[in-house]
This record gives C-alpha cells, structure tokens and sequence, in this order.
C-alpha cells in the first residue's frame, strides 16, 4: 500500500508508522519512506509531505549482479576520477571489464589535507585541490544530487550511492545531499570496491597523450609511459584545461560552449530561514532557495545554494582567484551561500578559437587576483555598496567564510560590465522573490568562474569522439553533465556504450 501523509514541522518522523497502522488497520511488517517534500507555499501552515510504502509483506530485495572478468575484457582506461569516472568504473565492473582510472590528483584523505594546507597557508599544489582528486571537484561542495536532467539512471546514481554509505534520507529527499564531509568516505568506499574486484587506480598520473591506428585508439600516455588501450573515458572534469589543449593538438572537434560568471553572494543562514518559512524556521532543517532574474539585459541566476556554509578558494593555477560554495552534512554554519552569476555568451570570448573560452575564465581569475591583492586573497563587496556604485569600507551583520582572507575592491574591477550590469539588476529583483537578497550587508565574493566546462567535446550517438574511434567523451568536463548526478549517470551511459561494443 502506498500513502500520503503530511506532518507539522514540530511533530517527530516517528509518528507516521502509527499513521500508516490507523490507515492499514493491521500490523506492519514493512514501512518505507519513499518520498519527502517541504510544502513552504503558505509560511503559516508549513508541512512536510511524504509518500510511504507500507504492508505485510517484506518485498524481496533484487539482488546486485557482478559479472565474471574474463582475458577477453577490453583494455579501458578512465581518465578522472570524480562522478562520471567512477561510476562508469563501478558499471563496467559488474559487466567484467576491469578498467584502470588515472587520476591527476591523489587519494580523496591526502587530496583533503593539500586543501587544507591551501586554505591555511596558500601553498597551492596545482595537481592536488579543490578542482583535482579523487572525488573530483564536487567532493569539496555540498554533495547535492537534485538535478534538472529527466534520466532513468539518475535513480541508479542515488541507488549507487546509497549501496556505498551515503546517508539514507537521499534515497528519499526531494532534494537529497550527502555534504563534503560525508561524500569523502562514499568515495572511499567506492575506490575499495573497484580495488576489490579488479579494478586499479593510478594517483598523480595525468593523461598526458593519446596515439591512433588506423582511425582507432591504440596508446595512452599516462604520466610519461605508453600503455596499449582499446578504448578511453575522459571524465577529466570542467577545470582540465591543459586536457582539453592536448585533445586540440591530437584533432578532437571541440566546440565553444557557454557558460556563466559571477560572484559568491554570502548571508546570515537565519535571516534565509526567515525569508522563507516564517516563524518556523527553527523547527526545520537550513532554508535554499533558487532564483532567476530576467530583469537586467542578461539572464541571472543563483547557482550551487549552499546552506549553513562556506565560500572556499578553489584555484588550480597559480596567481589565480576561484570561489565555490561547500557545505556539510548538517549544513550547520552561520552563513548561507550561493552563486550569483550572469550567462557568458559566445561573443564574450573574444574569438573562434574552440578553447577561446578557457582562456576568458582564465584571465577572469587572474584579474580577481590582482583585485584582491594577492596570496588568493579574494575581492569583496557590501550588496548594498554594490548597487550603489561605492566601495566598501567594511562588514556588516555578515561575516565573510572564505579561508584566505579577502580585500575590499569594487566588482567591476575584474568583471565585465555586462555581467556587473545584469547583477545590479538582477539583485533587487531577486530581492522581491526572497526578501533580504539585497540586504545591504549582503557579501559579494569574486570570481566564481568554473560553474561549468567552456567545452565540449564532441561526440557521435555512440557517444565515442567524432573521428576518434575508441574515446568516450563524459561528464562534465567534456560538455555532457551539469553537477554530480547528471555527471554520474553519463558515466553509466558511457559504459554501457562501452559493454554494447566490446562484450
């Protein structure tokens, strides 16, 4: 039997068995949450609403199935290791092929201490960070697994995840996180299991080149040593952009793609809660929100919300400025953060060239650098100052998180002024939509420059490289997913690619 049931926010989860026992009129063997939703449209009659299966009987489990790895199996590499590699890595293994993932960065513990390092000191090491490592770039964000992708494998994505040691409620949260604190253990689990069952890792082992016979892949070159491969995943992730050089060089078609710029916009996590639910806010778990504007001559939009958390420094090149937003499981911090960023269009690159784009991130960051003063401190703004056209001279209510410390400088001292212009028409709108977006103590942070790849790499239906038979184009980085979720099932589409052709 499956039901609806609401509950108020200050009644306990525990009391839906007994709701479902009234509604069966019979004792329960089996009770399951499968789905749970806040209902916030009315701030005096806040609900959560859940779906529950619920009966007799115990439905029988179905059973993971793993394939026997025979000599047959083709040669696979997979180039990254972040959601699309892995998943595609965990695939492949329950079909028998055992690949082997080359990883540019380290192991997720190792990669979390450069991090911190990085954040403390500001010695950055451009292989291992917030962009490069096992886990890859969303290991160190708030682990959300929402996507706007419609795909029958995004459920698989979640079943996976959870069958590695992500916390349960993902299994039926409308919008499920695992937070950065969490998600480093699932990735750990999910290297011992590809470990376990024939897999290999090679850590600080970039790819380097690729080599073709007759039309098809034959050699990869992995840290400087050719090794034969019959066929390659690049989930090298958004930020790979010496990878996307070399796949230039070797004649992969790339085209142009656009993306968005923008700032970490940072408030008082109560004051979203307030906003949002009222005078129940306490009784319920850290407020989102996600907003459009069409206000301005550009779309903006907010980007990767992170409640009860941090603005980080996320560089991978020297004498460069990135932000991004992170938070934990509990979402337990003082701030609320989210991306405020404008579409970057075609026309902004300055070019044709394919990696045109790249090097427009690149000189964003640089520019953010500078502004800041350097020794990654990042440039910030009051929003009220912002809107004002003034600088600032000082904080307010809100505090800023970022670790490396920051510098007042105008925003427009490193971002366009068509993006500054869509922001400053963006933020009083969204104000209307969330009130208190456009508090005057509002932090601006800059730059958030990587919310996704200037890239793609261009595949067939197949899904192998135009051109370049045996190469499987992926995730993220490659133009083909939008956050952990998305990247993780084109992980799962790849592979089965892969096992259609090979097996």
């Amino acid at each position: 039997m499956t039901l609806q049931l609401t509950l108020r926010p200050e009644q306990s989860e525990e009391e839906l068995r007994a709701l479902c026992e009234k509604k069966f009129r019979g004792p329960l063997r089996y009770f399951k949450i499968l789905k749970k939703s806040l209902d916030a449209r009315k701030k005096s009659d806040v609900r959560w609403v859940y779906t529950v299966e619920c009966g007799s009987r115990v439905p029988a489990e179905r059973p993971r199935t793993y394939a026997q790895i025979t000599k047959e199996a083709p040669k696979a590499v997979i180039a990254g290791a972040g959601p699309a590699g892995l998943f595609c890595a965990v695939r492949l293994l329950r079909h028998g092929i055992a690949p082997l993932i080359v990883e540019r960065g380290k192991p997720v513990e190792e990669r979390a201490e450069d991090v911190e390092r990085f954040f403390r000191t500001g010695v950055l090491d451009t292989e291992s960070n917030v962009q490069f490592g096992e886990g890859g770039a969303g290991t160190f964000s708030d682990g959300k697994l929402n996507t706007q992708t419609n795909s029958p494998l995004n459920r698989d994505v979640i079943e996976t995840f959870l069958e590695f040691g992500a916390p349960a409620e993902i299994g039926y949260l409308s919008k499920p996180h695992i937070g950065s604190d969490r998600l480093r253990g699932v990735v750990a689990n999910m290297r011992e299991f590809i470990l376990a069952n024939g897999g290999e890792i090679a850590y600080s082992s970039p790819l380097e080149d690729v080599k073709f016979q007759n039309g098809a892949l034959s050699e990869v070159n992995i840290g400087g040593a050719w090794r034969a491969a019959d066929c390659l995943v690049l989930a090298v992730g958004h930020s790979a952009r010496d990878t996307f050089e070399m796949l230039f060089r070797r004649g992969f078609f790339i085209e142009q793609k656009e993306f968005a710029v923008g700032v970490r916009v940072e408030h008082l996590q109560e004051e979203i809660g307030k906003s949002q639910y009222g005078s129940q806010y306490k009784l319920l778990p850290p407020a989102d929100y996600k907003l459009v504007s069409h206000a301005g001559e550009r779309a903006a939009f907010t980007f990767c919300m992170c409640p009860g958390g941090v603005v980080i420094p996320s560089a991978s090149e020297e004498g460069g400025v990135v932000t991004n937003g992170m938070s934990n499981f509990a979402r337990g911090g003082v701030n609320a953060n989210s991306a405020l960023v404008v579409q970057v269009k075609r026309e902004d690159f300055g070019g044709e060239h394919p990696l045109a784009g790249v090097e427009f991130q690149r000189n964003l960051e640089r520019a953010a650098y500078l502004a800041g003063g350097g020794e990654y401190r990042a440039p910030v703004q009051l929003a009220g100052d912002f809107l004002a056209g003034r600088e600032s001279c000082g904080f307010k209510e809100v505090l800023p998180t970022y670790a490396r410390g920051t510098a007042f400088a105008p925003m427009d001292a490193f971002l366009p002024a068509q993006i500054v212009r869509a922001m400053r028409a963006a933020l009083p709108d969204m104000d209307g939509k969330l009130r208190g977006f456009a508090s005057p103590s509002a932090i601006l942070t800059g730059v958030e420059s990587r919310t996704s790849s200037p890239v793609r790499i261009v595949r067939g239906d197949d899904l192998q490289a135009v051109g370049k038979a045996g190469v499987y184009p992926c995730g993220e980085g490659c133009g083909y997913a939008g956050g952990i979720t998305s990247a993780a099932a084109d992980g799962l589409r790849v592979a089965e690619s892969i096992v259609q052709k090979y097996l």
